[in-house]
C-alpha cells in the first residue's frame, strides 16, 4: 500500500453494506454481504479521480486486515479482490476453503 494511504481509516458502512476509504474527498469502496462466520466481497470501485492512486488496492488490503482481525473467513467473489489475493497469496490464509474457486488462488 502506498505510504500516503496507510493512515486513512477504513469505515465499515453497514447501512450501504460496504467498506470505504475517503481519499481527498473521493471514495474507494467494496460492497459486502456478511454472516456470523464469513464476509463475502462482491464489488470494488474507486472514484475516477482516484485512478492510479492505489486507493482500490488500499481499500482491499485494509478490508482483508479487518476480516482477519474480526476472525471471519473471506469469500472473494469480487474479481479485483480475487486477483489481489492471487498476487498476494499470503492472504489466502483468510479465504474460506468452501469458496468455489479456492483451488485457483
Amino acid at each position: 500500500m502506498k505510504e500516503e494511504l496507510k493512515d486513512i481509516p477504513l469505515v465499515k458502512n453497514d447501512l450501504d453494506h460496504r467498506f470505504e476509504i475517503n481519499v481527498n474527498g473521493h471514495l474507494a469502496f467494496i460492497d459486502f454481504k456478511e454472516t456470523r462466520s464469513r464476509i463475502s466481497l462482491i464489488h470494488t470501485e474507486a472514484a475516477p479521480e482516484l485512478k492510479g492512486s492505489g486507493a482500490a488496492a488500499a481499500v482491499v488490503e485494509k478490508t482483508l486486515l479487518y476480516i482477519e482481525q474480526d476472525g471471519r473467513k473471506l469469500m472473494p467473489y469480487c474479481p479485483y479482490v480475487f486477483a489481489y489475493i492471487k498476487k498476494h497469496p499470503d492472504w489466502k490464509r483468510i479465504v474460506d476453503p468452501a469458496f468455489p474457486a479456492y483451488g485457483d488462488l
